[in-house]
């Protein structure tokens, strides 16, 4: 009997008649209120309520590693507004792939039904509003994993009426109440949060000795180990948080000035699960150095500082001044010695607002990023400090005069003037120094970063010491301006001279920009520099006092707004693309996945392909191949490149540029040679399609 109901069963399921329940293959979403009804000037809570097949999870804010938690994109009526999104505590689970199995990592996720994140929402409070319904409408994604990962998305939206007095809705109040039971709950402990190089240190002052702890942080800076514990300091708990630079896809971590979290432990009375507010990070007190292991520190820095005066970067700044005093030989001794305390001061103002910052974000714990020379890592500082140097040279080299003031090579020493232009060379000498870490500077400055305040300033003072000492001794004793050569005509020689040192300054600075902006835009800087260079020519030619005073203000206007164009061209920083390298193999391998291929043929040398770059890829164009899952490829020639030349025959094409779209299914379209950004969307939005997700 029994042999013969399991066979009636299975004909049945195989026939169709009776089948099992189909299994959940992705997520349920929905937006649910707390309230049937609203009031003006009422702010009710709302919740994005997500549903996952089993075996799968979602993330918090921070995931623990690359994931995605999610997010929400609001479109509300005129007047409402959102708040933060509300994270209930995730669990703590080890992920399928470990990078270090001796310090293994964990997520943080929310699993099956456990993914309901409360955002309240505020009414306007407009009488006027009541009897109408409005709609709070939002596109939700998400990301779920198991062994594998995909992306999901919703749009949703509920409709709510306006009334004099709001409703809540009590079949509602059981799913909002364990929502807000499941967050973290406000502590009265207080904590404190110490940077100490790699690692911080979170302070818990108020607990009673915790068994067991894990912080759940909010920032992902923080290693999320598997393995953490407190131990006790006094009358404090102490959790030891290891940081970290980037993430296991090589993304940089959020910099953060502040620690925030989940902090679960547990006691005891039992296990606890508290809000860690956001905590400032500061650094460990250092401590000050013995005098003996201090001497050689400064000392380091004032010779480290004295033999700046012969690096690249500075030589031309105090060679200027070196001509000076030539000019001056002979002359009122007092005045020699205003501009060389003039210039010391300069030196020494621009070293401490350079240290002063340096020390400040030492104490912000972020100077782990920072070193001596870090304003260079500000691509408008090297811009600013290129064409500087650049307008400098042209000015020595004779394309234009702006008077001696600017450089104080000339004849106004006796004036207030020039000790204004010799204070701003002492401040240009330290800004361009400081990338140039000369014999002995590295690890006097090393050690000196470390120094306790009154230490850390002493230390760069010496430095500053050291670089304006060769000047303020010629000042102070000026009978060694005697053994200078007198002044004559083989100035303005040695002046031209100087000013290919002021050029090779700003090419060194130019390469330092072209790192820092992405290489398929560096044609920018080179035009800006062009163009300052017909600025300073057109000045130069037509300002002078032999010319009409209308065609003096037409050509400084003109060379001004020259001027100020190319350098804001030239300042232009646009986020360009990611291109892989191409291969054959490579495309056929993102075709065979349904993914259309976007392969550019260029070199360095093809001047339309670079045209191409800085004015077909425009931000829209960008986020639309990202839209559409295009993969750009780049083929670069500028080396010879057989398996280049082969595809390039296959494409019956000789010159570059040749762009090429490659969408599975169908021929390969190339583009025309010079390319606009409008083709390039209309192009894309033709051809390809949004992927499924």
């Amino acid at each position: 009997m029994r042999l013969l109901s399991f066979f009636l069963l299975l004909c049945l399921t195989s026939s169709g008649q009776f089948l099992p329940l189909k299994k959940q293959t992705s997520s349920s979403a929905e937006l649910v209120s707390e309230v049937k009804s609203v009031q003006p000037g009422q702010t009710f809570s709302v919740a994005l309520a997500l549903s996952h097949p089993l075996g799968w999870h979602s993330y918090y804010r921070n995931p623990g590693g690359i994931e995605l938690p999610p997010t929400l994109s609001w479109k509300l009526p005129p007047g409402f507004e959102a708040g933060e999104m509300q994270w209930p505590t995730p669990e703590i689970t080890e992920p399928s792939f470990q990078m270090d199995e001796s310090a293994p990592e964990v997520s943080y996720t929310y699993s099956h039904d456990k993914g309901f994140f409360l955002v309240d929402i505020t009414v306007p409070d407009d009488a006027s509003l009541i009897g109408q319904n409005v709609t709070i409408a939002a596109e939700a994604s998400w990301q779920i994993c198991q062994k594998s990962c995909k992306n999901e998305s919703a749009k949703l939206s509920i409709t709510l009426p306006v009334v004099a007095t709001s409703e809540v809705d009590p079949a509602m109040q059981p799913r909002f109440a364990a929502a807000r039971a499941a967050q973290p709950q406000p502590s009265s402990l207080e904590f404190e949060a110490i940077s100490e190089g790699d690692t911080i240190q979170l302070r818990i002052a108020g607990a009673s000795v915790m068994q067991q702890a894990h912080l759940i942080a909010d920032q992902n800076m923080v290693t999320p180990l598997a393995s953490m514990s407190a131990r006790q300091d006094g009358e404090v708990q102490v959790i030891d948080l290891k940081t970290r630079q980037e993430l296991f896809s090589g993304a940089p971590t959020e910099k953060s000035r502040e620690l925030s979290g989940i902090l679960r432990y547990r006691d005891a009375d039992g296990e606890r699960v508290v809000r860690v507010p956001a905590t400032a990070i500061t650094r460990a007190p250092a401590p000050a150095l013995p005098m003996g292991q201090f001497f050689p520190v400064i000392f380091g820095m004032f010779l480290g500082g004295l033999i700046l005066n012969l690096m690249p970067c500075v030589f031309p700044v105090i060679g200027i001044k070196i001509l000076g005093f030539v000019q001056q030989a002979g002359q009122d001794q007092r005045k020699i010695v205003l501009h060389g305390l003039s210039f010391t001061v300069g030196v020494m103002v621009s070293f401490a607002i350079l240290s002063g910052i340096l020390f400040t974000a030492r104490q912000a714990a972020v100077s782990e990023d920072l070193g001596w020379g870090y304003q260079l890592q500000n691509p408008y500082v090297v811009l600013g400090l290129m064409m500087l140097m650049f307008a400098m040279a042209l000015n020595l080299f004779g394309v234009f005069e702006i008077g001696t003031s600017a450089t104080s090579v000339g004849g106004k020493w006796q004036s207030q003037e020039g000790l204004a232009g010799t204070f701003f060379s002492g401040f240009l000498a330290t800004v361009v120094a400081t990338p140039c870490s000369g014999p002995f500077l590295g690890a006097a400055i090393g050690a000196a970063i470390a120094l306790p305040a009154l230490q850390f300033f002493l230390a760069f003072g010496c430095m500053a010491l050291g670089l304006a000492t060769p000047y303020l001794v010629l000042s102070l004793f000026p009978n060694l301006v005697k053994y200078l050569p007198r002044p004559g005509a083989w100035m303005e020689t040695m002046k031209q001279g100087m000013s290919f040192l002021l050029f090779a300054t700003a090419g060194y600075l130019l390469w330092v920009y072209t790192g820092l902006i992405d290489l398929d835009h560096m044609l920018q800087p080179i035009f800006g520099l062009t163009g300052v260079a017909l600025a300073a020519w057109i000045y130069g030619r037509w300002s002078t006092l032999a010319q009409p005073l209308r065609t003096r203000r037409i050509a400084a206007a003109l060379a001004l707004a020259l001027a100020v164009g190319s350098i804001g061209y030239a300042a232009i920083i646009k986020k360009g693309i990611e291109w892989e390298t191409w291969s054959e193999e490579r495309v056929d391998e993102l075709l065979e996945e349904g993914k259309p291929v976007y392969v550019d043929f260029t070199a360095k040398w093809c001047l339309t392909c670079q045209v191409n770059k800085s004015q077909a890829y425009s931000e829209e164009v960008i986020a639309l191949m990202k839209e559409r899952g295009i993969v750009p490829m780049k083929a670069d020639k500028t080396k010879p490149d057989p398996a280049i030349e082969a595809k390039l025959a296959e494409l019956r094409r000789t010159a570059i540029p040749v762009n090429v779209l490659y969408v599975p299914g169908q021929e390969p379209i190339i583009t025309p040679e010079v390319l606009t950004s409008s083709y390039l969307l209309e192009l894309f939005r033709e051809k390809t399609s949004v992927p499924a997700k």
